[in-house]
C-alpha cells in the first residue's frame, strides 16, 4: 500500500493516490504510535533513521533502496539522524500538491540516491565533485535535496549567464574607462550620461534602458563591489537553480530597480547592475533565514554577516553619491533607490524561486501571487512614466 493511502486509512481524507508503489507497510495511526512509543524511554521520543529502517523491514515492506533512502531522508527532515513520530506523520499526510518532489523522486528513475549516509560523510571525492557538495550545502537546506542535485549535476551547461553578464559588465566598463580616461567616478566626467545604456529621465522614452543601465557603473569602487556579490553569490545559485530562474530574478530586479527610482526619485540618473545583484543576495540570505536549522553551510553566521556588511558599504556609497554635489549641475548624481528595488524583488519573488527546488514554479500558488504584484507594480510605473511627469511639472535635468 503507498504512503498517501497509509495516511488516508489514519486520517479519513481524500488525498490522491501518486502510484501504486509500494512505500509502506499497511499499519494503522495507532500501532505507528506505539511503535514509535516503544523506544521513548531510550531516546526521548526519537528513533535513529537505521531503526526506523529496521522498524519498516520489520514489518514486511520491500522497499527499492533508493526508494528507502528518499523516504528516509523525507522523513529525517533536518539531517540529524533521528525521527520522531511527528516526522513520519507529516510525511504521511503529505497531499499531492506539497509533495511533487517525493513523487518526482521515486516515478523518476533516473534520479536515484547513491549511498545509504549524509552526502557530507562521502569519502574519495574528487576537486570538483567536493566544489558540487560544497555548493550544495552553501544553498538547500533539505539533505534530501543536496543528494539530488549531488548525483545529478553534470555541469552541462555550466553556470554562464553570470559569467557573461559580469564579462559585459567589466567590458563596457573599460571600454568608458578608457574612453573617459577615468576610472574612480567615472559619473563625474560630463559624457558619462551621453551613451546609449544609463536610464536618464529625459531619455525615459527609449524602453531599454530601464534594463541597459545595468550595465555602466559609477566607478571601479561600484563595479567591484556588485562584481564581488554578484559572483560568489550569482554563481553559485545557478549551478544549482539554472539560468532561467536566476536570469529571472535578477532582470526582475533590474528592471524593478530603474522603475523604483522612475517613481521614487524622478530627476535622477541611474547607473550599475545593484537591482539585479541585490535580488539575488536577499533572496539567498532570506532564504538562509528562513531555514536556518536545515542550513549546514560553515560559519554561516560570519558568512552572513560579511554579506550584509558588503551590501550596506556599497548602499552607503551610493546614498553618499546621490547627495554629493554633482560635478556639473543641475544633473544630479545617480540614485540609491535601484538598490531598494532589487531588495523588494528577492525577498518576494526571488525567496519563492529559491525555496522551491525541483518542483515547478507554475504549480506553486506563492510564486503567481508574487509575480502578479509584480506586474501590476510595472504597469503602474509605467502609467506613472507616461503621465506623471507632466501633471507634476517636473523639472527634468538636461542629458549634458
Amino acid at each position: 500500500m503507498d504512503i498517501v493511502s497509509v495516511a488516508a486509512n489514519a486520517e479519513g481524507d481524500e488525498i490522491e493516490v501518486l502510484e501504486s508503489i509500494d512505500v509502506l507497510p499497511v499499519a494503522p495511526e495507532d500501532q505507528w504510535k506505539s511503535l514509535f512509543d516503544k523506544f521513548d524511554s531510550e531516546s526521548s521520543g526519537f528513533i535513529s533513521t537505521e531503526r526506523f529502517r529496521d522498524l519498516l523491514a520489520a514489518h514486511g515492506s520491500e522497499l527499492d533502496p533508493h526508494k528507502l533512502e528518499v523516504l528516509l531522508a523525507l522523513a529525517d527532515g533536518n539531517a540529524d539522524g533521528k525521527i520522531c513520530y511527528q516526522d513520519f506523520v507529516n510525511l504521511v499526510r503529505m497531499s499531492n500538491k506539497r509533495s511533487n518532489s517525493f513523487r518526482r523522486a521515486i516515478l523518476q528513475g533516473s534520479r536515484q540516491l547513491k549511498g545509504a549516509g549524509a552526502l557530507g560523510e562521502e569519502v574519495g571525492l574528487g576537486l570538483s565533485q567536493r566544489l558540487v557538495r560544497h555548493i550544495a550545502y552553501e544553498t538547500l537546506p533539505r539533505e534530501i535535496d543536496r543528494k539530488w542535485y549531488f548525483d545529478s549535476y553534470t555541469c552541462c551547461p555550466p553556470p554562464w549567464l553570470i559569467l557573461a553578464i559580469t564579462i559585459a559588465e567589466v567590458a563596457v566598463f573599460m571600454y568608458y574607462g578608457l574612453q573617459l580616461d577615468r576610472w574612480v567616478l567615472q559619473v563625474s566626467s560630463p559624457h558619462f550620461l551621453r551613451g546609449p545604456l544609463p536610464y536618464h529621465p529625459q531619455l525615459r522614452i527609449q524602453a531599454w534602458r530601464y534594463l541597459s543601465y545595468a550595465f555602466m557603473h559609477a566607478g571601479i569602487e561600484h563595479l567591484g563591489l556588485n562584481m564581488a556579490m554578484q559572483l560568489l553569490v550569482g554563481v553559485p545559485l545557478e549551478m544549482v537553480h539554472g539560468a532561467l530562474r536566476i536570469g529571472l530574478v535578477y532582470v526582475c530586479g533590474v528592471l524593478a530597480g530603474s522603475l523604483a527610482v522612475s517613481v521614487t526619485d524622478m530627476t535622477a540618473p541611474v547607473v550599475g547592475s545593484s537591482g539585479g545583484v541585490y535580488a539575488l543576495v536577499s533572496a539567498h540570505l532570506a532564504n538562509v533565514v528562513m531555514n536556518w536549522s536545515g542550513m549546514k553551510c560553515q560559519f554561516k553566521l560570519f558568512r552572513m554577516a560579511m554579506a550584509l556588511v558588503c551590501m550596506s558599504v556599497e548602499f552607503g556609497r551610493a546614498v553618499w553619491l546621490r547627495f554629493y554635489p554633482p560635478a556639473f549641475p543641475p544633473c544630479p548624481n545617480p540614485s540609491f533607490v535601484a538598490h531598494l528595488g532589487g531588495v523588494m524583488v528577492g525577498l518576494t519573488l526571488g525567496v519563492v524561486v529559491l525555496q522551491n527546488y525541483e518542483q515547478r514554479l507554475q504549480e506553486q500558488s506563492l510564486f503567481w501571487i508574487f509575480f502578479s504584484v509584480y506586474l501590476l507594480f510595472v504597469l503602474c510605473a509605467v502609467f506613472w512614466n507616461v503621465f506623471a511627469y507632466s501633471l507634476l511639472d517636473v523639472r527634468l535635468p538636461p542629458t549634458l
